[in-house]
């Protein structure tokens, strides 16, 4: 975020996070098949950062385990994510990163749907019309500035 840019949610609830995933002995094991499950995604992208906040989508309740499927046979994923206003500016932004961040992770053989959850964004149409289409979101990722905006989403941070 810019420095005079006035914040549209300036005070966020904050949720805790989810406690780390358990690995067993078979998660570990090489030799065993290990399809790619919705845990698998969620931690992916739960500590993509908000491009206002310096807060993770999971803190902000933006991205939530529940409302990621995936289906490893069919080579699916869906992610739905909720903005945390209804006229949030940043929401298209937030799909792209977390759509990258899901493209540079998996194989390529997984389409990759990400969309706001029904009824809580005032542009949700438009937003997840921008986030389906394949030209849109290559043509946004050949634009520098948005390019370092992203990278700068899906940089870790100490958590």
């Amino acid at each position: 975020m810019s420095g005079g840019t006035r914040l549209e949610n300036a005070n966020p609830l904050i949720f805790q996070r989810s406690g780390e995933r358990l690995l067993t002995a078979t998660d570990e094991d090489e030799d065993l098949a290990d399809p790619i499950d919705d845990r698998e995604i969620f931690d992916l992208i739960r500590s993509i950062s908000d491009p206002e906040h310096p807060l993770s989508l999971e803190e902000l309740n933006v991205v939530e385990q529940m409302r990621v499927n995936v289906n490893d046979e069919e080579s699916t994923v869906s992610v739905e994510f909720t903005p945390t206003i209804p006229h949030c500016s940043m929401a298209t932004l937030i799909g792209l990163s977390i759509k990258v961040k899901l493209l540079r992770s998996l194989p390529d053989r997984f389409k990759i749907d990400v969309h706001i959850t029904p009824g809580t964004h005032a542009s949700e149409d438009a937003v997840n019309k921008q986030l389906a289409d394949k030209e849109r979101v290559a043509a946004a990722l050949e634009n520098s500035q948005l390019l370092e905006v992203v990278n700068q989403c899906l940089s870790t941070r100490t958590m």
